[in-house]
């Protein structure tokens, strides 16, 4: 029998999983919708607690279920957001060795319950458990899409939104690298409406100094957002429910997502946050975003923090 609803299976329903699904359910993104926790009664109660709001919002939506891994069979996206929390004070790599255990164990449950669809990650340290996940299912590397650097850009454009007086769509500018503490952001190639930014710098008396200030910012944030309120979600939601739209209607929009590169930046086989165009098919293009030679510089020690990482999560499965 055809196919004809779409379907999105979320393994991980804490804080960052849930918002996903309401950012989502919200916008109409899917019409099912799958739950899978290791607290089996809590994605019951998630089950129960969002199918009440299908009155309020897309009339299309028809189904939400909790359920184990033979939910993943017939899903069109999965959206894997488990693992344990990053705490105060903890950097995301921090976590490598218990996240990477928790990604194998879900991996082989994906691959055996039978999924043919694209994978969106966004368990930190999410590129090196990306390529944890890429590695254990042997999926092909375009339809496992790490979230990347999407939060990361949209903080950068937030910020440069608040200091140019220019909203944040009209703004073209992308953070690199690793989603954590060696990320880039990127300012030399800027572009405002499709215009160099440098003369918008330069009136708002953004020099490099300020560059680094405003990057300093977008890469705290989340330490921010973690001592006051103990954990981000709202943010990291709304940028996995925009990845997911663009696969489920086959958009090519460009996002900063994490691919596996094969070359881009002088590197190859390590997933790092760059501009992607996401359609069906997953990754459908990587782009090589142009960098000055102090951002390339930034980014090749972001590659080989990236590089230590998976070497630690790799030989913690092994």
């Amino acid at each position: 029998m055809k196919k004809t609803t779409n379907k999105v299976v979320l393994i991980g329903a804490g804080a960052v999983g849930t918002s996903f699904l309401y950012s989502a359910m919200n916008q109409g993104i899917a019409q099912e919708f799958g739950i899978i926790d290791i607290n089996k009664e809590g994605a019951i109660g998630n089950e129960l607690d969002l199918e009440d709001s299908f009155s309020t919002i897309d009339p299309s939506i028809n189904n939400v279920k909790a359920g184990g891994y033979e939910l993943v069979s017939d899903a069109d996206v999965l959206v894997i957001t488990a693992g344990r929390p990053q705490k105060p004070g903890e950097t995301r790599i921090d976590m490598v060795k218990d996240n990477a255990i928790i990604m194998k164990n879900i991996a082989l449950e994906v691959v055996k319950n039978g999924f043919k669809g694209v994978t969106i990650i966004a368990s930190n340290p999410v590129d090196i458990m990306t390529s944890v996940y890429q590695e254990v299912t042997g999926y092909e590397a375009t339809k496992v899409i790490s979230s990347g650097t999407s939060l990361d850009t949209a903080r950068l454009l937030i910020e440069l939104s608040k200091r140019l007086n220019i909203e944040p769509k009209s703004i073209q500018a992308y953070v690199l690298g690793e989603h954590g503490d060696s990320s880039v952001s990127t300012f030399a190639h800027a572009k405002i409406g499709g215009v160099d930014a440098q003369s918008f710098f330069e009136a708002a008396g953004i020099d490099e100094a300020k560059q680094a200030e405003i990057h300093e910012v977008v890469w705290k944030k989340a330490y921010e957002i973690i001592n006051r309120k103990r954990a981000t979600f709202y943010g990291i939601g709304a940028s996995l429910a925009n990845i997911t739209r663009a696969i489920l209607n086959d958009q090519n929009t460009i996002i900063a997502v994490g691919a596996k590169l094969t070359g881009q930046y002088g590197l190859e086989g390590i997933y790092f946050g760059t501009p992607c165009v996401i359609n069906s098919k997953g990754i459908a293009k990587i782009l090589e975003y142009p960098v000055s030679d102090n951002e390339k510089k930034a980014l090749d020690d972001s590659s080989m923090a990236i590089k230590a990482a998976v070497k630690t999560a790799l030989e913690a499965i092994n």
